[in-house]
């Protein structure tokens, strides 16, 4: 049996947790693009070193739902608020590794002359950004109309990933010698791509958390 006041607050303390964690992810994979934009190799190290905080948030809370699970035997609703707790964490985590690998390819590119401007790039990540401030949102809410809505906009990102791929490729003849850098452009366009498809992912776990149904929004 499930002491609900007791239950309640330790759910409580895991979602704090969980939004913490998120708050760190959202602020890094900011600060990611702003860092490639300005080739800032010092701060794309404070990134990657910053990664082990988001780690370290996600082993809490695994180990806080182990706590709830074993001692409280919670079971129905009870039992989908921790699971979905815990899916949503993982997403956050990989949204916090991709921060950390587009800071890597920030390293990668150096001080080297861009070929371009830095500007559609984070107008892909303005999408991403959003609607991983309203996922968490309907995970707060529990609102699973909002998290469909929000899924729906992972199209809008696969748009501009295959655009700028696209553009990215017709510069390797115009620089033959650029081509690292290229590359290291093209992988941050999939970082950011894949940004939304976990975004998309704990959209489908609001939904199960509401629901108690399994949807795969990624198709």
């Amino acid at each position: 049996m499930v002491n609900r006041k007791h239950f309640d607050n330790n759910l409580k303390e895991l979602k704090e947790k969980l939004f913490e964690m998120a708050d760190l992810a959202k602020g890094s994979l900011r600060e990611s693009i702003e860092t490639l934009r300005n080739q800032d190799t010092d701060k794309a190290k404070e990134i990657i070193a910053r990664d082990h905080q988001i780690n370290k948030y996600d082993n809490e809370i695994n180990n806080l739902a182990i706590v709830l699970i074993a001692k409280e035997s919670p079971v129905a609703t009870d039992l989908r608020k921790i699971i979905s707790a815990l899916r949503i964490c993982s997403e956050i985590e990989r949204i916090g590794d991709m921060a950390t690998n587009i800071s890597k390819a920030t390293l990668h590119i150096g001080d080297q002359k861009l070929i371009k401007p830095i500007e559609e790039i984070p107008r892909m990540l303005s999408i991403a950004e959003d609607m991983l401030e309203g996922a968490l949102k309907a995970f707060y809410e529990e609102d699973a109309a909002a998290a469909r809505k929000i899924a729906d906009r992972d199209d809008e990102v696969d748009q501009l990933y295959g655009k700028l791929v696209q553009e990215l490729m017709t510069y390797i003849p115009q620089y033959p010698n650029e081509i690292s850098q290229i590359t290291q452009l093209a992988f941050t366009c999939r970082y950011i791509e894949r940004v939304a498809d976990h975004v998309t992912n704990i959209c489908e776990n609001v939904i199960f958390l509401v629901t108690g149904e399994r949807f795969d929004l990624n198709n």
